[in-house]
């Protein structure tokens, strides 16, 4: 289906965070209402960050497939993946984060923590859950205001480096990481991104990646804050579990950590501070099923909270880019 030559058809928009769009008739398709919405994303995207298709009927997960790639960047494979997802049907499309129901997961922005990462994401709701299961947002370019100007410039001129031990029955395995059996494949793979990457005798895989730790956006020119170090450092854990995997592997065996680029330690009030300005730059809003968020990746954070019931939210990505290319000076 060639979903620009469909004749476009008004549509109602409401101003927020996200920018909310409706159909213009009742029972319209994302799909027939395409070249409008196409030149609103064009508009918008990048001055709101956040867009959510609403009331619109849905087409399932074919449907959105054929939506999102209908912007003109093939949709990505999900690779060097921190968190367990599944494809689903339709090339380029899969679960959201398979996480336990009952735990959140923090802000944060899609495969911040290395240096190639997808400029455009969307999320669709197959199935709202019960009770809870949104996706909160938050406007990197506003968190990266609030952070204090000295803890910006530490994060700038030391950047970050993430450490990763696979397996163990701890985190994800590096077959499953890498979407390959070979060893070599892996070895090719960190090479060509400069990724430090070490085998143990056992035949387990440690990386080592010095990024990025703020970013400037490639069209905006906007700064945003851009990394997970909340996220990947130790004390994301809760007390007791820290204690656990201290005891079982020590530090250099964690499962993920984060440093400054140097390999010193990140300062507990530095983590404090950063996860206390996510929270209150935190949207909050309902999912009602078959609506479509739309986001770009850098200009915007998401997130997920608990939530009972079925839920089924899909992802697909799109536009790669290369975080080497944006290292300026703010």
């Amino acid at each position: 289906m060639n979903m620009r030559m469909l004749t476009p058809q008004p549509i109602h928009l409401e101003n927020g965070f996200p920018l909310r769009v409706y159909p213009g008739q009742p029972g319209a398709t994302l799909a027939a209402e395409f070249v409008a919405l196409r030149n609103l994303v064009d508009q918008r995207l990048e001055r709101d960050g956040a867009v959510l298709f609403s009331g619109f009927n849905s087409e399932g997960v074919e449907g959105f497939q054929r939506f999102a790639a209908a912007f003109g960047h093939p949709l990505l494979n999900y690779e060097f993946g921190s968190t367990p997802r599944s494809q689903v049907d339709g090339k380029g499309v899969y679960t959201s984060t398979e996480y336990p129901a009952h735990r959140s997961i923090p802000l944060h922005n899609e495969q911040a923590y290395t240096t190639e990462w997808p400029m455009r994401i969307w999320f669709y709701c197959a199935k709202a859950a019960v009770s809870g299961g949104e996706t909160p947002i938050a406007d990197s370019r506003e968190v990266f205001r609030r952070i204090d100007p000295v803890l910006r410039k530490r994060f700038k001129e030391k950047r970050l480096m993430y450490v990763r031990n696979y397996g163990n029955g701890l985190d994800l395995t590096w077959q499953q990481v890498f979407n390959t059996e070979h060893r070599h494949d892996v070895e090719n793979y960190c090479r060509k991104r400069g990724i430090q990457c070490e085998w143990n005798e056992d035949g387990d895989l440690r990386t080592r990646q010095r990024v990025q730790g703020v970013a400037q956006h490639p069209r905006t020119r906007d700064w945003v804050w851009f990394n997970q170090a909340h996220l990947f450092h130790l004390s994301n854990l809760d007390p007791e579990m820290q204690e656990i995997l201290l005891d079982t592997v020590g530090e250099e065996g964690l499962p993920r950590n984060v440093y400054y680029g140097d390999g010193s330690p990140l300062e507990e009030d530095a983590l404090a501070e950063i996860r206390g300005v996510l929270d209150a730059c935190e949207v909050v809003f309902p999912w009602a099923t078959g609506d479509v968020l739309m986001l770009d990746n850098m200009l915007t954070a998401h997130s997920r909270k608990p939530f009972s019931g079925e839920r089924k939210v899909v992802v697909a990505m799109a536009e790669g880019v290369s975080g080497e290319t944006l290292f300026n000076t703010p």
